[in-house]
């Protein structure tokens, strides 16, 4: 069946379709103001502001802080204003790899998990969820205690701290530290982590620290300053370059001269003793000889008898007697 021809409309409308993508533009992804004072994190493609408005960008912790202990923690941000160029984001949580948590969990280990909803200082509703591996199988009401000693502690830190000090005890490793070394009393615990965090409600903004328009001069000074430094690099050591080769080619016409002056005076006292140099040539001849002799008798010793047998075979001399009678007659 023969394709049906598209109409002058429809071959406008799908060349319009095609070229969207040359109106989309590129957007730099930062970090919350608190505590990451506007991080460059990451790039994304968009059309308008209104389109990348509510995107999740995921990345590791470690690609976010460079500790690779921490490889395994997944950062979610969500965009949530965008200023020129700028996509503006807020920390919604964090998970850990299922992968990691399956490899912490061995047979007879007891595992305990919770979920503990906090708000802090400054309005921000967060669910966060521990989870406790001891070295071995406990009993239920040991699991409950534990858990209700670790929701205490959660709920005692959150109360203090506003999000963006919660974000910094969490992800730093503090309040899992709190957590071991109160439960540790109730049971041997192998390892605590804060393994999924939740933002469930925002709350109050501050507006209290440096502005973006500080981090963008920031950014540029900083640019300006590595610039500078790559090219003094740069000029330095292009002059040493020329400070080394301009020594090595005065070295190199003075020793071309000294060679040429040695030659010219080793010239003539060459071309004389050379009509002497066979005599001296004739008793070195017999040295070789010598040194055949004694080394062939060596040789004729190593050999087998049935070997030095037909050495004195060929050679017509008497093949009675030991290796030694044998040796001597083959020598003479």
């Amino acid at each position: 069946m023969a394709a049906k021809k598209l109409s002058a409309k429809a071959r406008v409308a799908a060349r319009k379709q095609r070229d969207k993508w040359k109106n989309k533009r590129w957007f730099t992804i930062r970090a919350p103001r608190h505590p990451w004072n506007f991080k460059r994190i990451g790039e994304t493609l968009g059309e308008t502001d209104e389109h990348i408005m509510g995107r999740i960008y995921e990345m590791t912790q470690q690609e976010f802080s460079g500790d690779f202990t921490k490889m395994h923690v997944l950062l979610r941000f969500r965009v949530t204003e965008v200023v020129g160029q700028d996509a503006l984001t807020t920390f919604v949580g964090h998970a850990h790899q299922s992968d990691h948590t399956r490899r912490q969990i061995r047979r007879y280990r007891g595992k305990i998990d919770d979920v503990v909803d906090v708000v802090t200082t400054d309005g921000y509703l967060v669910r966060l969820k521990p989870l406790m591996i001891t070295e071995r199988r406990c009993q239920t009401s040991v699991k409950q205690a534990m858990r209700s000693k670790s929701a205490e502690i959660i709920r005692g830190i959150a109360a203090k701290a506003n999000y963006s000090q919660l974000q910094e005890s969490m992800l730093g490793g503090d309040m899992e530290t709190e957590i071991r070394n109160a439960i540790k009393a109730i049971y041997p615990c192998r390892n605590v982590v804060v393994r999924k965090s939740q933002l469930l409600q925002s709350g109050v903004v501050t507006e209290k620290g440096p502005t973006l328009d500080e981090i963008h001069a920031e950014e540029e000074r900083k640019e300006a300053e590595l610039q500078a430094k790559k090219a003094a690099a740069l000029a330095e050591a292009g002059s040493d370059d020329a400070e080394e080769d301009a020594p090595v080619e005065g070295d190199l016409l003075a020793a071309a001269e000294a060679m040429e002056s040695i030659s010219e005076k080793e010239a003539p006292a060459a071309e004389e003793p050379a009509a002497e140099e066979p005599a001296a040539e004739e008793p070195a001849a017999e040295e070789p000889a010598a040194k055949e002799s004694t080394e062939s008798e060596s040789d004729l010793m190593k050999l087998k008898k049935d070997a030095l047998v037909e050495k004195a075979k060929a050679a017509g001399v008497a093949t009675s007697g030991t290796k030694a009678d044998i040796v001597a007659r083959l020598l003479e």
